[in-house]
């Protein structure tokens, strides 16, 4: 989707806000044994210190591995819808442990390699789905919205 630099970082930072942004809910949910309006505050307070972590990792390390794995079992001629999932799964295969391990040390009080095998296991599945049914398209129709195709016709006759 993204056409250049530009829009590919403007892609990640949108996908970076509300994929890191849901995953904190979720573990501050299962922290709190529930899902509660002061879950939705607590979770902002951690955003600051992980949407840039997930930005900066993906923007300039997984995305290009996400790629490059992805066409190990996809083609440039398969449908781009597909080679779109394809893409976002492996993204999860990635920064899923990576910010497990972060927010792990970060954030928990226990920092050993079961409690981040633990928190990598639990976020994992979720991961997977909220990207997949609810950020991924979520982000794709926001950055649509912002970038808009040209049609191909003059601006004033669009008018």
């Amino acid at each position: 989707m993204p056409k250049n630099k530009f829009q590919d970082a403007v892609f990640t930072a949108i996908m970076a806000v509300i994929m890191v942004y849901g995953m904190i809910v979720y573990n501050v949910a299962l922290n709190m044994g529930g899902v509660f309006g002061e879950t939705f505050l607590a979770a902002l307070h951690e955003l600051p210190i992980m949407a840039p972590i997930a930005f900066v990792l993906e923007f300039f390390v997984v995305g290009k591995l996400a790629r490059i794995l992805a066409f190990t079992v996809m083609t440039p001629e398969d449908r781009p819808q597909f080679i779109t999932y394809a893409i976002s799964i492996c993204i999860c295969c990635i920064m899923c442990p990576v910010m497990s391990l972060i927010a792990c040390i970060l954030f928990k009080d226990t920092k050993t390699f079961g409690t981040w095998v633990q928190t990598w296991g639990m976020n994992f599945p979720m991961a997977i789905l909220y990207q997949m049914f609810y950020c991924g398209p979520l982000v794709r129709l926001i950055f649509r919205s912002l970038f808009r195709e040209k049609s191909g016709q003059p601006q004033a006759a669009r008018i």
